[in-house]
């Protein structure tokens, strides 16, 4: 067994909560390295995820980090010992922030929901008594009203606003000292030193008998905050549904038929050989071949096909699909942890850690945000205090005004939030992002390389010869059924009637198979072997023969259709200026013949490998930007070349590994949808970030000049949170200008 060290780091590590021990969601990379995904709380702006990746970062072994603010998750790859992630987590939970595994989320978050509106409701019934007795200390003068009254009215202000805002105001209050604890801030800061400093003056003034008493100001303040915070949490939620359901199937339960009786396991328990029974309604906890029984399965999460597919023993059926019609016994291929559920779980959460250029800004206006804020609201007080000769206790409500409005809510939000619903839009169709800044590179490109077989075409031959007519199209089907070449499986393919029992078989490599049937000589094979050598040749199709006894040999044609979408998506792309090209390694007849049909003019065959990447990067040189869609394992090199890339799901595993989106439709059509999601997509970034600036350009000027109240920068503040999650929530809607 491989002895590994403990890392020698700089950095102080603390003490580990052995109760809290996260190895078993780390995962070792192809390059020897580990992994993990977990759960993070307690993030609430872009400072939050600048300040938690830069301890992470502060380990000489941690590679790459990066937080996930609208999924709620930490994304980790690090080198050394595999137990360094509990010192992780146990750093980043000495800074105030909780780390959990991914399925420990929902009762957490269930909770935060329900106390943030027992929250509302408790500021909400302070708030509307306040405003009551507020309306009759602003509709009269205290000479008119009298000096006790005015007294008593302020006095039951404040029995009524100090309990409501120390109960309502724990969500702020906790989270602001929690980062106070571990020496850094957080957007709670700001916004508890405005709730306390309004509540403090107001309860001086009250004592005093002064007349700068904001206790409605400061309810209202806490009131509106929490509705901001509340549904900010539940469009949050939204957007990444359809990765927690996808989690959630990960940690169900299963029922295995062992030594002929039953038991439930987790499904992370769930090992190959291990047999399975599913039960109607159920979920398919793992990747598998059916062993005992027929049913209709609920493919959508798999394929986006919405009809169901139905299986019969012998039959693949992968995790996460429904079983609908009647029970199934199901032998496990693949555990539950290497299922293509998993992979496609792991595809989305990369997809959501990305590295692109608007997250890049973002973060760096993010680091720039507690000593500005904090500065302004500072400089805000002077100036009015100082040197406009205010009185201090309306300057400081007007710099705890400019500390509310400048939340960056929006600016951490502008992008997660889109790149979340883009990759569950797009998954919902089968197609799938495996690194977030696919869909920005996708909008520069304006080449497109396409390979030929598996690629334009389904790279399964079908047999569209007449010989399906042919009385002895049976004798034929059955002595194909005997043979594994692709020609023989599209003959069996597309016979549909009872296979005649044969003898003496025999196949010779490189030229057919031959035997007996119904006492008849039969050969099926090369037009050298077995066929008519004067019949003309048809360059564009394959061919194979069929000879009965002394009958004369029929010829078999075979075509590799063309996927569903083809002709459509190159005319698509022609009509934006994107020019298509076709690189294959076929013959040059059949390569022709495809691009002719689908309306290429750009085509080379007999290309290989290194010629398909020199070709990719001539293009490069040229300026172009390029995205190569290809599936076969002579395309992966070219794949790693392109700009982007894409590959169908039937690709060879390495290129499914190398390139960046994978779609599991046939329709080809999918290259298009996700590059109209992608130009889509960075509209709605582009759009995010001009609302959080102008937002800002125009709140804190207002906001220093003295022109909006706490209540007002409160609402105003959320209200630019919600704007932008509702403008990222326009992705939902269907593209009008898609083709």
């Amino acid at each position: 067994m491989e002895q590994e060290t403990l890392p020698k780091d700089q950095t102080t590590l603390h003490s580990i909560d052995t109760t809290h021990d996260f190895t078993a969601f780390v995962q070792k990379t192809p390059d020897g390295h580990y992994e993990a995904v977990l759960r993070i709380e307690g993030i609430r702006c872009a400072g939050c995820i600048a300040t938690v990746e830069k301890a992470l970062y502060a380990f000489s072994d941690v590679t790459h980090a990066r937080v996930n603010m609208s999924l709620g998750q930490l994304s980790v790859h690090y080198k050394g010992h595999k137990n360094l992630i509990n010192e992780l987590a146990e750093n980043l939970s000495q800074l105030g922030y909780h780390v959990a595994s991914i399925d420990k989320n929902t009762t957490t978050e269930q909770d935060t929901a329900k106390m943030l509106l027992i929250c509302i409701a408790v500021s909400g019934f302070a708030a509307g008594n306040l405003m009551m007795i507020s309306v009759g200390l602003w509709s009269t003068t205290s000479e008119i009203m009298g000096m006790a009254t005015q007294k008593f009215l302020h006095m039951a202000s404040l029995l009524i606003a100090l309990p409501a805002i120390i109960y309502a105001g724990r969500p702020f209050f906790y989270s602001a000292l929690g980062a106070l604890r571990h020496g850094h801030t957080n957007m709670d800061v700001p916004i508890s030193l405005a709730v306390i400093l309004a509540s403090t003056i107001s309860v001086m003034e009250t004592i005093r008998g002064g007349e700068y008493i904001y206790f409605d100001s400061a309810v209202m303040l806490v009131f509106f905050l929490l509705i901001g915070r509340y549904l900010d949490a539940k469009a949050k939620g939204k957007a990444k549904s359809s990765a927690q359901d996808l989690l959630k199937l990960l940690h169900s339960s299963a029922t295995i038929l062992e030594n002929g009786n039953t038991r439930s396991i987790p499904l992370r328990d769930i090992r190959e050989g291990m047999t399975v029974l599913v039960a109607v309604g159920q979920t398919i906890p793992a990747d598998g071949v059916v062993s005992n029984g027929s049913s209709e399965c609920d493919m959508s999460l798999i394929t986006g096909e919405t009809l169901p597919q139905t299986v019969h023993p012998g039959d693949t059926v992968f995790a996460g699909t429904v079983n609908q019609s009647a029970p199934l016994t199901i032998t496990v291929s693949k555990a539950s942890k290497d299922s293509l559920l998993s992979d496609i779980i792991k595809l989305m959460e990369k997809a959501g850690q990305t590295d692109s250029t608007f997250v890049r800004i973002a973060d760096k206006a993010a680091k720039l945000y507690t000593p500005v804020v904090h500065s302004v609201g500072l400089i805000t007080f002077l100036l009015w205090w100082l040197v406009l000769g205010h009185d201090w206790q309306p300057s400081l409500l007007i710099a705890i005004t400019v500390l509310i409005i400048t939340c960056p809510c929006a600016l951490g939000l502008a992008v997660p939030v889109v790149q979340v619903l883009a990759s569950s839009r797009l998954m919902k169709q089968g197609i799938l992002l495996k690194s977030g800044d696919a869909l920005e590179k996708l909008t520069n490109i304006d080449t497109i390389i396409f390979d030929k077989t598996g690629t334009l075409t389904l790279g399964k031959p079908s047999l569209d010869s007449s010989i399906s007519q042919n009385k002895h199209f049976q004798i034929a089907a059955s002595l194909a059924s005997y043979s594994i070449h692709p020609l023989s499986k599209a003959i069996v393919a597309a016979y549909k009637g009872t296979i005649l029992p044969a003898s003496n078989i025999k196949e010779y490599p490189g030229k057919g198979i031959q035997g007996t049937i119904a006492g008849q000589h039969v050969k099926l094979g090369s037009r050298q072997w077995c066929g008519d050598d004067t019949a003309p040749t048809n360059h564009e199709q394959l061919e194979m023969w069929f000879k009965l006894e002394d009958m004369p040999p029929v010829m078999l044609s075979f075509t590799d259709a063309l996927r569903p979408g083809a002709k459509e998506v190159v005319a698509s792309f022609e009509k934006h200026n994107i020019l298509s090209h076709l690189l294959s390694g076929d013959r040059p007849e059949a390569v022709q013949y495809v691009a002719n049909t689908v309306g290429i003019t750009h085509y080379h065959a007999s290309y290989s490998p290194v010629q398909k990447c020199d070709y990719i990067s001539k293009i490069q040189q040229q300026g172009h930007h390029v995205l190569m869609v290809g599936d076969g394992l002579n395309d992966a090199p070219s794949l790693a070349t392109a700009n982007v890339s894409m590959s169908p799901s039937s690709a060879v595993d390495i290129s499914i590994n190398t390139a960046d989106i994978v779609f599991q439709q046939p329709d080809l059509r999918a290259v298009s949808e996700v590059w109209h999601v992608a130009l889509q997509t960075q509209k709605l970034v582009k759009q995010n970030f001009l609302l959080a600036i102008i937002y800002n350009l125009f709140a804190i000027p207002l906001a220093v000049m003295g022109y909006v109240t706490p209540m007002i920068a409160a609402i105003a503040m959320s209200a630019s949170s919600l704007v932008v999650i509702g403008n990222s929530f326009r992705l939902r809607l269907p593209n009008k200008k898609a083709e």
